[in-house]
């Protein structure tokens, strides 16, 4: 069983199973208290990822195309946070009912971005475009 959860107001979503979300949702509680935190590595952990824009990967083993897409990405890597979903796994039938013939897919902070392989000047637009964003709402 897969679950949806907004974070931060925010407009995207992650689907993941229940452990997953259990760290999530423990992090969303503790991370706003970092923020306020005297201590210098908390604030830094807020900060650092926070504000990155979530890349999803939906993915099942093996899977030649998305080892490949993961090393087109590779130099953007601290811009953002990937998220892998092995659409294979019994909570996430859903995705591989969608999915199993196109995967690699790429959803970027909830919304389909691309799929079968890495466009890399779609991704770097739509990275940018959500760093302006957030740069804008601090």
């Amino acid at each position: 069983m897969s679950y949806n959860l907004a974070q931060n107001n925010s407009e995207f979503y992650f689907f993941l199973p229940e452990t997953r979300r259990m760290v999530l949702c423990f992090l969303s509680r503790a991370l706003p208290r970092a923020r306020h935190s005297p201590s210098p590595l908390g604030r830094q952990l807020c900060s650092a990822s926070a504000n990155k824009p979530v890349l999803t990967l939906y993915t099942k083993k093996p899977c030649p195309l998305c080892d490949e897409a993961k090393e087109v990405l590779e130099p953007y890597k601290r811009r953002f946070i990937l998220q892998e979903v092995d659409i294979t796994l019994p909570e996430n039938s859903a995705w591989y009912d969608k999915y199993k013939y196109d995967i690699p897919v790429f959803h970027l902070n909830g919304k389909f971005l691309m799929k079968h392989r890495v466009d890399i000047q779609k991704f770097e637009d739509q990275l940018r475009k959500l760093e302006l964003q957030n740069e804008r709402n601090k």
